[in-house]
């Protein structure tokens, strides 16, 4: 079986066990948020963080228990860093650096798991679990009550009430996260990833001596790593590295990982709504885009020349031989189309246009299928403005779902597209313009440019992965990558609330002749490319300095 054909196959088999799951698991998580009854554990942790899971919330108390949370969850985490040195556990780990450790528990908070440090070198077992692995199912599971409150704000109507913070963290996380990376976690041991707390110790005789590998509660951290689309590897190689991801069948299982929630939630959007439908043209819409960019990407990784490239396979240079150039890309494009960040492969090694349809990804927002959560209120967020757009084509007001979409909702959707960008190209030309952040490019040209604006693309989307030939552990980086993280999730979270609380408030609209049919091709046409239009308009003079400058030389 020759190269393509095994990742085409690939492609095929995934496609497939994402639609195998779809209804199920999307129907299962719409009877999460929308059920009656608490189970006891629930209650347990209600009553212990003094929350009651019954009262509704309107948009502004929906984002003050977020806030609220988040932000005691960078406290602890930064502590926990700063006070390593003297915790059990620590592997002689001393305490992380101020300027890190606040990059690093931002980073983990907001989901995006941006590691400018070694993992396998710097942190010790309790900060691992204790720290960073709770952070990896809490972080998924407020950017899955984020999506569920916009629903809400569709269906619902005259009222300013979204739900439960408090009820939707809690549920999200012991009835959909903690179940599904319990079993993946079992799946991955029994494939050979590792999970222990054993020390360091000295593995084999090598040129220069031995070498130094420490244990860890690795597969466990690895299945919600790619479950809650969070992407922060126990090791520096992160998903490359065999104790997290050993053989090519736990590499498509990590895949799917990251995929089967985000796509699933359409299938929960469209039970919630009343109407599945919708849900489908949201789904194919994502789809549309995914299967677009694996494709494209495949293309440009085997479309080499020359010989030694040719007696390889395809351009191998950073790939795992053991998952080949199919594996490699739809990893590659699955990692950077949703908020996860984690690498089976180093972008920096993939051609140059294969390393821009990576930032690309980043660049659309991450919405096909996007994070944990953050994928599907992006998605609607770019669903009304498709909507209002086609409003101007035939000159009558916009209705998406039965809610009229105003000046005020398009305000709101209108700063939701604008603050991540301005994050990316105002802190990528403040680096090229100020003396000392270029030093930290290992490449000249093109490349060294497309690593700085792929940095801040990935923080400020929150996806964490990186092009890997740039030394980001630096005060300047830890401190920027570190604030554009917080900006490029909570700033969004504001507006896509303040949406939900205006459009629930609204009393429906029915529909008429002239209404737009959300639910049909021809809507999901007009979303793809309204995402490819704005996205292309923002960012193609930056990828045309960087990737696209490079992919033609």
């Amino acid at each position: 079986m020759g190269p393509v054909t095994a990742g085409v196959l690939q492609l095929l088999a995934l496609t497939g066990a994402l639609a195998l799951v779809h209804v199920p698991l999307g129907t299962y998580m719409a009877r999460v948020y929308s059920a009656k009854r608490h189970l006891r554990a629930e209650r347990w942790i209600y009553r212990g963080i003094g929350a009651d899971p019954d009262t509704e919330m309107t948009w502004p108390a929906y984002l003050r228990g977020i806030l609220g949370f988040s932000a005691a969850g960078v406290l602890f985490l930064y502590l926990l860093q700063r006070l390593q040195g003297v915790l059990p556990g620590s592997l002689g780990f001393s305490s992380v650096s101020p300027a890190q450790s606040f990059d690093t528990a931002v980073s983990f908070v907001t989901n995006t798991n941006w590691q400018s440090y070694s993992g396998e070198q710097t942190m010790g077992h309790v900060v691992q679990t204790a720290g960073l692995a709770v952070q990896n199912f809490v972080s998924a599971a407020v950017g899955m009550a984020v999506a569920v409150a916009l629903v809400r704000g569709f269906a619902r109507s005259r009222t300013g009430e979204l739900g439960n913070f408090w009820a939707d963290l809690v549920r999200g996380t012991l009835r959909i996260l903690v179940p599904i990376a319990a079993l993946a976690a079992v799946v991955l041991v029994a494939c050979g990833a590792i999970q222990n707390f054993s020390g360091i110790h000295e593995v084999g005789q090598f040129t220069g001596g031995s070498k130094q590998w420490n244990g860890g509660a690795v597969a466990s951290q690895e299945a919600i790593k790619e479950l809650g689309t969070n992407g922060g590897g126990y090791f520096n190689a992160n998903s490359a590295h065999p104790f997290e991801n050993p053989t090519p069948f736990a590499n498509l299982l990590e895949i799917f990982l990251i995929l089967v929630i985000p796509f699933s939630l359409t299938r929960t959007f469209g039970v919630l709504v009343g109407s599945v439908k919708q849900g489908y043209a949201i789904l194919a819409t994502m789809a549309t885009i995914w299967l677009g960019f694996a494709a494209l990407m495949m293309w440009t990784e085997f479309a080499h020349h020359g010989p030694a490239l040719q007696a390889a396979g395809g351009a191998m240079e950073g790939k795992e031989v053991r998952f080949g150039i199919g594996g490699s890309s739809i990893f590659a494009v699955s990692t950077t189309l949703t908020s996860t960040g984690a690498v089976d492969s180093f972008h920096s090694s993939f051609t140059g246009l294969g390393g821009g349809i990576t930032l690309l990804g980043m660049m659309l927002g991450e919405i096909a299928p996007g994070g944990v959560g953050s994928g599907l209120y992006g998605m609607l967020i770019m669903a009304v403005i498709a909507v209002f757009i086609a409003g101007l084509m035939v000159g009558r007001t916009p209705e998406y779902l039965g809610k009229k979409i105003g000046a005020r909702e398009m305000k709101l959707a209108a700063a939701y597209i604008l603050i991540t960008p301005a994050l990316v190209l105002v802190l990528t030309a403040a680096s090229m313009a100020l003396p000392t952040p270029p030093h930290s490019m290992l490449n000249p040209g093109a490349h060294g440019f497309s690593e700085v604006l792929y940095a801040f693309t990935s923080a400020s989307n929150n996806n964490g992965s990186a092009f890997a030939g740039l030394n980001a552990n630096t005060d300047w980086f830890n401190t920027m990558t570190g604030l554009a993280m917080l900006f490029g999730r909570f700033l969004p979270m504001v507006f896509v609330l303040a949406l939900a609380g205006s459009l629930a408030g609204q009393t429906p609209v029915p529909a008429t002749a002239g209404t737009l049919r959300t639910e049909k091709p021809l809507f999901a046409g007009l979303l793809v490319g309204a995402i490819l239009i704005i996205t292309g308009l923002t960012y193609f003079p930056a990828l045309a300095l960087g990737p696209l400058a490079e992919g033609l030389a």
